[in-house]
């Protein structure tokens, strides 16, 4: 535990000095607050943008303060992710491709301790970037179109944050036997593949981490309970690529690049 707790403390030292602790937070904050500044001032900005007609202009309604942080929390659906999969892409990687894998593995250090503590230093970079991000565009939606249930708030961004951290889960599975951009697109694929899969059978599927973010606006919108099947297959598959990727490494199956 001592050396999985000094490994943490490397891998967020490497992140400070790399400025991720800066940027991907700045990243988030950014994407979650556009969203309720564009709807609101949309009307405006099709009047200046000219030549559109008066009757879509009249016509043209704000939305409720839920669906503005429904989407505001999907904008981490396509960029957030891709932002974390290039920031976990190069955890187990970079140290296979750096030659500091075998070193580290000499030391009292099992495989199972560093990927752990990577995983947790990801999953502290996430929740640090999305609690931000969250927090700014809650704010600007209950500033702009009214208030919001914080603790729907709150409930439904742990869930979409689920669903970011599977994601990343997946990438830092295969960071440890693929190159890193392989492994950023590997893992995008995998995640759009089952949010297509899930959007094509909502009602079979609905048990897989792909449901989360549909379970994350059905939270915020209508406030209903929380299923637990996809909490759970979530987690598992949490588990398992933290045990994948810690048996490659330890098993040296990682090949040379």
């Amino acid at each position: 535990m001592r050396n999985s707790w000094i490994f943490y403390q490397k891998e967020m030292l490497e992140s400070f000095r790399s400025f991720k602790l800066i940027w991907i937070p700045v990243v988030f904050i950014i994407l979650g607050i556009m969203q309720p500044l564009t709807l609101y001032y949309m009307a405006d900005i099709m009047e200046a943008a000219g030549n559109m007609p008066p009757e879509l202009l009249a016509g043209f309604e704000l939305p409720d303060a839920a669906t503005v942080m429904v989407q505001s929390l999907g904008q981490y659906g396509t960029i957030g992710l891709l932002v974390l999969a290039l920031a976990t892409m190069n955890s187990l990687a970079g140290e296979r491709s750096g030659g500091t894998a075998e070193m580290m593995l000499v030391r009292p250090l099992t495989p199972t301790a560093m990927t752990a503590a990577k995983w947790c230093a990801q999953f502290t970079l996430l929740l640090l970037a999305l609690g931000l991000g969250a927090a700014g565009a809650a704010y600007y939606t209950a500033e702009l179109f009214g208030p919001l249930n914080w603790g729907r708030v709150a409930a439904a961004s742990a869930l979409y944050g689920l669903w970011l951290l599977c994601v990343v889960s997946l990438t830092l599975l295969f960071s440890a036997f693929l190159r890193p951009a392989v492994a950023a697109f590997l893992s995008l694929l995998s995640a759009a593949g089952l949010s297509l899969a899930f959007s094509l059978l909502p009602s079979r599927l609905d048990w897989t981490p792909a449901a989360l973010p549909a379970l994350s606006a059905s939270v915020l919108t209508e406030g209903g309970g929380v299923t637990v099947s996809p909490l759970i297959s979530a987690a598992l598959l949490i588990l398992l690529c933290i045990g994948g990727a810690a048996q490659l490494a330890g098993r040296n199956k990682l090949p040379k690049e």
